[in-house]
């Protein structure tokens, strides 16, 4: 099995990656694949086996530095971790972590219909597992429901993925504007670290212990709405939420009245404008858990009502009737990203057609995807019984918005885009970008492993008038 040349990405059953042996692959991404694995020699397992797709990633080292600090009942035990050597002599890095048998947050929560109590407990546990990470002198920089695990046997929370992770005197790998993320995620203040024009020497923005808490706000505030709030990622069109005098979105009890005072209190804090404000992770971890002792009966009401289906029938049950709020307000490209795709997405729409076949054959199954991130520990969840298994890929792939962006082309009736070049995902036409997975920063998207911009139509002659930005939000 390892007598030949083998791709990281597609490694088959039975190949052995240090004292490791591959049992299946349960996803992939921009910067490795992830495996279900077992011990060759004592059967020790199963780890979750998670190999580079590039030789010598730095990622991987900066990942196991920041794991190898961490002890904390609320983050995947680091097992181990080495070279893979290829025969050809490229040695690719491997990480092994405990394997977490569950269901990410956010599917986890379709399925149980927490109450606020839950949450509270819920999200105590992960600002104590943030707490550590910040203890330990790191940053996790991509927290969010798809990077967090429920295990199924008691109901642990994991904080998974730290593969964007990085912790003081760490490397820089990451070009400017931003490191490794999730858009609707970012804090008010790493968007407003953004100037326009944009100059590539710029310094990337430095991602601490607030924007984590931030971004577990988001994630608290689509676990209670089933929904965003309008992303800072638009600051242009909401001074008024994320400005240096705005207000915050509206507290989430004002938009699902299930949800208790306490939480809501604590969730927009966690979102306040003002970093200073959010408090640290361990001031938090101890509000959360004193409402989920104090807070009253009203805390122990489902956060959500829904017809009662059997499972696979209430998966396919479209979101908006789930809960009180639909998906489809999620506000995830930033005005920047949008311009710049503007000129480069249209010229890259003529690339050849058999550039694009395999991109038009999958575009169905893209179009369901609405996953997210990097590479990590998030890809190998193994399903809870009662529910379906997440896709991998939806789990790892960097999130595309659910909707097209404004001036955005869009597929025909019959789903198809205009232009063969294009594939349709989500409601707009993409185009399928040919760089290298390191060279899709922002604008590009991330997506099953390849790189896509946004296609728009050829730009018009000037106008007398102001006119806006393409890729700007449709409404």
């Amino acid at each position: 099995m390892d007598s030949g040349p083998l791709y990281p990405a597609h490694l088959p059953p039975g190949t052995r990656v240090g004292p490791w042996r591959v049992l299946e692959r349960r996803g992939w991404g921009t910067y490795g694949a992830v495996y279900r694995a077992l011990g060759v020699e004592d059967m020790r397992g199963p780890v979750a086996l998670k190999v580079a797709l590039h030789p010598g990633d730095g990622r991987f080292a900066r990942e196991v530095e920041l794991l190898s600090r961490l002890r904390h009942p609320s983050v995947p035990r680091l097992v181990d971790h080495g070279l893979w050597q290829q025969p050809g002599g490229l040695a690719y890095p491997y990480i092994a972590m405990e394997w977490v048998e569950g269901a990410s947050l956010y599917d986890w929560a379709q399925v149980q219909c927490p109450t606020s109590r839950q949450v509270l407990r819920v999200l105590a546990s992960l600002a104590r597992a943030l707490e550590a990470t910040h203890a330990a002198g790191g940053v996790h920089r991509d927290v969010k429901g798809d990077n967090v695990l429920v295990r199924a046997a008691d109901g642990q929370v994991f904080l998974t993925d730290f593969g964007s992770g990085s912790y003081v005197g760490a490397e820089r790998l990451t070009s400017p504007p931003f490191p490794p993320g999730t858009r609707p995620y970012r804090s008010p203040e790493a968007w407003l670290s953004v100037r326009l024009p944009f100059q590539p020497t710029a310094t990337a923005y430095a991602p601490g212990a607030a924007d984590d808490v931030f971004a577990l706000g988001m994630t608290a505030y689509r676990l209670v709405t089933d929904d965003y709030p309008p992303t800072p990622a638009l600051l242009n069109e909401v001074t008024h939420l994320w400005g240096p005098e705005g207000t915050g979105p509206v507290p989430p009890h004002g938009v699902n009245a299930r949800c208790c005072v306490e939480l809501s209190r604590l969730v927009s804090r966690m979102l306040c404008v003002r970093p200073e404000a959010r408090g640290g992770a361990g001031e938090l971890a101890e509000a959360l858990e004193q409402a989920a002792r104090s807070a009253g009966p009203e805390s122990d009401v489902p956060l959500f009502t829904r017809k009662e289906l059997p499972v696979e029938e209430a998966r396919s049950v479209p979101p908006r009737e789930r809960g009180p709020a639909p998906w489809s307000r999620l506000m995830a490209a930033a005005s920047l990203g949008a311009a710049v795709a503007l000129g480069a997405a249209w010229m890259l729409s003529a690339q050849p057609q058999e550039k694009t076949e395999q991109a038009q054959a999958s575009a169905t199954e893209e179009a369901k995807d609405g996953g997210a991130v990097a590479v990590g520990e998030a890809a190998l969840t193994a399903p809870v019984p009662l529910t379906r298994a997440p896709s991998a890929l939806s789990v790892i792939a960097v999130e595309l918005p659910p909707k097209p962006l404004r001036w955005q082309l869009r597929p025909d009736a019959s789903g198809r885009c205009a232009h063969r070049a294009h594939v349709s995902i989500n409601g707009g036409c993409w185009v399928k970008v040919d760089i290298s997975l390191r060279d899709c920063l922002e604008p590009y998207y991330e997506h099953k492993g390849a790189c896509y911009g946004p296609a728009y139509p050829p730009p018009r002659p000037a106008t007398s008038g102001p006119t806006e930005r393409p890729g700007d939000e449709a409404p």
